[in-house]
């Protein structure tokens, strides 16, 4: 399922690849893509909402509500 998210705190290329690890870490078959502009983030996964939010809050960022 496809969600989206705003994810806060990224400043560089490095951010968003790490952010990127952190879910592939949850879900190695997630499609994700992110835009460092604005901090949205879409994931294609299987994966609750709230394991995905974990996982990015554990590599550093914060997440807030849409």
């Amino acid at each position: 399922m496809n969600q989206t998210f705003k994810i806060l705190g990224m400043t560089c290329e490095h951010c968003v690849q790490a952010v990127q690890k952190a879910i592939l870490q949850t879900d190695n078959t997630a499609k994700i893509q992110i835009d460092l502009g604005t901090g949205l983030a879409s994931i294609n996964s299987e994966q609750p909402r709230s394991t995905l939010i974990a996982a990015i809050k554990e590599a550093g960022y914060d997440v807030t509500s849409l």
